[in-house]
């Protein structure tokens, strides 16, 4: 528990701790995973309130025993699309049948998105939380898209609000069905009368800048609009092919640039030298059979990384962000610390949140227990449920 019925907080004593990332460089080893050895963590309310070596703990009033497990902070899943219905079953055995990868899919979720109850549609979305929360995600950000009307973006946020304060507005993730024939008919309404009406439920505006999705002008017009009613922008960039998303995202100072799977030399300068987290989305790759995006070139440049599933059930139907972080290290060049880093600290980062992703003094108090000694069991054992403990804003939930 992290407080009594009075509203006093309670302490939490995690010890016997084989390795403690606190992603905190001056702590322990001093590496970017500030990895502290036979550790302990102290909890006090829905807070971090000590970490150290834990011949070393303060006295709490509750104790838990790791039993020479790994902890570390909870996933940040900073990209996904929870909010639809229906999946896609055909469409993926078709194309692990040799069939390509467009976007023009998503309409398929679209029509049985709006033919589907409130109802349907939050039982859909929890069930999918609580099967990340099972494998140690605390954070999550999720997207509208699969509606593409103002009546049914809207109550697809409004859904997502109650659940997570990390919410984007996608309006533009395809051209609407229903204009097909007038795209800047759709452009004008995503700015415009859809806009006002999810504005209110989210944080991010975000658009699929992309080839048969939206170009670079458009793309550029329904940010603007977004940043005008106070949403923060996120860009979905250069994962089909080579375009304007990135140096967009960049020059709108936009939080992230997702997928990044194309990129110039150009596009890699412009991500070193701004704000904006690569936001790099290996289960894409995997149901797509795509090119992977290339982490190390990205990482040797000093950009900022972050990894994240991209949950969608049309082209990464995975909540595992273990899956993608042994994906990342096995086909993407990234280390297993680099890995790590990058689905806490960087999901962090690119949710622009400096209270979670780390376990330092002040953090939110959201842990994640390994039946391992070492976070690199996430991709030294691939596929094996190593989550099991989860603390999130303090209070055990696994």
């Amino acid at each position: 528990m992290s407080s009594t019925d009075n509203g006093t907080k309670t302490s939490t004593l995690i010890t016997n701790i084989a390795s403690l990332v606190t992603n905190d460089p001056s702590l322990g080893d001093r590496s970017p995973l500030g990895l502290i050895q036979d550790a302990a963590v102290v909890i006090e309310g829905d807070r971090i309130a000590w970490t150290g070596d834990s011949r070393e703990a303060p006295a709490t009033d509750n104790r838990v025993d790791a039993g020479g497990r790994a902890v570390i902070p909870g996933f940040v899943d900073s990209h996904s699309h929870l909010v639809f219905a229906g999946d896609r079953t055909q469409e993926f055995n078709a194309r692990m049948s040799g069939r390509g990868y467009t976007a023009g899919g998503i309409r398929t979720t679209v029509a049985a998105t709006r033919a589907a109850s409130d109802e349907d549609l939050e039982r859909n979305l929890t069930h999918y939380l609580h099967e990340a929360l099972r494998q140690g995600t605390t954070t999550f950000e999720t997207k509208s898209g699969y509606g593409l009307t103002v009546r049914d973006e809207a109550r697809a946020l409004r859904i997502a609000a109650a659940h997570t304060d990390e919410v984007t507005y996608l309006g533009a993730h395809i051209v609407s069905p229903d204009y097909a024939d007038d795209p800047a008919a759709y452009v004008a309404l995503v700015t415009g009368e859809m806009l006002d009406a999810c504005a209110p439920y989210a944080r991010w505006v975000d658009v699929f800048c992309e080839k048969g999705a939206f170009d670079g002008d458009q793309a550029r017009a329904i940010l603007t609009a977004g940043k005008a009613k106070g949403l923060h922008p996120r860009v979905h960039a250069n994962q089909l092919s080579y375009g304007p998303g990135v140096q967009l995202a960049v020059e709108l100072d936009a939080a992230s640039a997702d997928h990044c799977t194309h990129l110039t030399d150009a596009d890699v300068d412009a991500l070193a030298n701004g704000r904006t987290v690569a936001t790099l989305l290996p289960g894409a790759e995997f149901s797509t059979r795509a090119e992977w995006p290339d982490a190390r070139r990205l990482l040797d440049a000093g950009v900022t990384v972050a990894l994240s599933t991209d949950c969608n059930p049309g082209s990464s139907f995975t909540s595992s962000v273990p899956f993608c972080v042994a994906l990342a290290v096995r086909d993407m060049g990234m280390t297993p610390d680099e890995a790590v880093w990058s689905a806490t600290a960087g999901g962090a980062a690119a949710l622009r949140r400096e209270d979670i992703g780390h376990l330092t003094v002040g953090a939110r108090a959201d842990l994640t227990l390994l039946d391992a000694p070492s976070h690199v069991h996430l991709a030294y054992r691939p596929g094996v449920p190593l989550v099991t403990g989860v603390w999130r804003r303090g209070v055990r939930e696994l």
